[in-house]
């Protein structure tokens, strides 16, 4: 029998019952859709999360403090000082910049508005490279007004809008706290990474902010502490030869050897990787939760499928007796659960594709549709309908052609 004898004939057999054809795909069709679906969830949520990381800035090297509490005074033992971050800028070579930052929460007041629980943010001159950030007017404070503890502020973009409204900020006076700042400039449009709004920051000299906002009662005999230091490598390709130096460095001004080290030394990279290593493990699992549904949706195909053989005996029988061998009978049936799984392996890709847009949509996280999650999802819906149908085929093709014209 010619293949598209056969295809026709399976075709018009799911034809002939619509609504117990698509009941029938409806399990392959949700598998499908929920692989896709689940995998663009996934795939977003890891996009938006490496392009929070790389935001921060470029080739940056993250060295973070490790002290720990220690004694009945409750002194804070090891970790990394203020001063680290000079030496790192002073001593190791291939670094672009360095920025420490120090936060703080203060009321800050214009000559036309008072803001509570306004985000300050301590920082270096070498900030707005290291960090990504554009001046929008005026300029960013530079390493003498740091060193000299200048009272300068530089505002985020929206921050000087509900200080200043349509005014020019630069020049003018603010008070944060108590202590009287200058605006110097203004930072463009950033707006939110991770939780962060960087648009509703105060920025100022981290000098300003250790001495009136952030003060420590052990400052004056270890150092102001910083718990994180972020290091600009001005080449990728010495970013391991940057990042030895900097152990080297802050081991030796500790005096510590390498392996009890009171800080750890990360990059993008390494936050990246995690993070991929984990959402991968997780999407996984999602996959495997919705290849769930197509099994059940290819237990269907085979139930129903036993159920149409049964249905159709007599059929089976006259066709055997006209001519028809084993090897046609199931070819017919095996088709026929084929075409159930395919066309609503179609019909799953559809409804995922767009089920993953519309989620974007409404819920506001980011959805990613990946080739391969349609190719996979497609694929296993194929598998699915061959594996489930064989039985009820061969079982079709394995009746006796007397018995099968006997049967009413």
């Amino acid at each position: 029998m010619k293949s598209t004898e056969v295809f026709n004939i399976a075709w018009a057999a799911i034809l002939k019952n619509k609504v117990r054809s698509l009941l029938t795909m409806l399990g392959i069709i949700i598998g499908v859709a929920a692989v896709i679906v689940m995998v663009a969830i996934s795939a977003g949520t890891e996009a938006t999360i490496n392009e929070e990381i790389n935001s921060l800035g470029a080739n940056l090297v993250f060295v973070q403090s490790s002290f720990t509490r220690g004694g009945a005074g409750g002194a804070p033992e090891g970790g990394l000082v203020y001063d680290d971050a000079a030496a790192i800028a002073e001593g190791v070579d291939g670094v672009g910049g360095v920025v420490v930052e120090q936060t703080a929460s203060e009321t800050v007041k214009s000559s036309s508005a008072v803001l509570d629980g306004i985000s300050l943010l301590g920082s270096t001159s070498d900030f707005p490279s290291v960090r990504d950030m554009n001046i929008a007017d005026g300029r960013y404070f530079n390493e003498l007004e740091v060193d000299r503890k200048q009272k300068v502020a530089v505002l985020g973009a929206s921050l000087a809008e509900e200080l200043f409204g349509d005014s020019d900020p630069i020049g003018q006076d603010i008070t944060v706290g108590t202590t009287r700042l200058v605006v110097i400039g203004i930072f463009e449009e950033k707006g939110l990474v991770g939780d962060v709004d960087y648009d509703s920051r105060l920025y100022m000299p981290i000098t300003v902010v250790l001495d009136k906002f952030a003060q420590s009662q052990f400052a004056r005999i270890m150092g102001d502490r910083v718990r994180l230091i972020y290091v600009e490598v001005d080449d990728q390709e010495n970013l391991d030869n940057v990042i030895l130096q900097i152990e080297l460095l802050l081991a030796k001004r500790h005096d510590l050897p390498l392996e009890e080290a009171d800080f750890t030394v990360t990059t993008q990279q390494d936050i990246i990787g995690t993070q991929e290593a984990t959402t991968a493990a997780f999407r996984s699992l999602l996959a495997w939760v919705a290849g769930v549904s197509l099994i059940v949706g290819g237990i269907g195909i085979m139930n129903i499928m036993l159920v149409s053989v049964t249905e159709r005996t007599r059929e089976i029988g006259i066709r055997q007796s006209i001519g028809a061998t084993p090897s046609d009978i199931r070819w017919q049936f095996l088709t026929e659960a084929l075409l159930l799984s395919l066309v609503g392996g179609l019909i799953g890709v559809i409804v995922g594709v767009s089920g993953a847009w519309i989620f974007g949509s409404v819920s506001g996280m980011r959805t990613v549709v990946v080739t391969s999650s349609i190719i996979l999802a497609f694929g296993s819906a194929a598998l699915v309908g061959a594996f489930f149908g064989y039985y009820p085929a061969n079982k079709a093709a394995e009746l006796d052609p007397i018995e099968a014209l006997r049967h009413e």
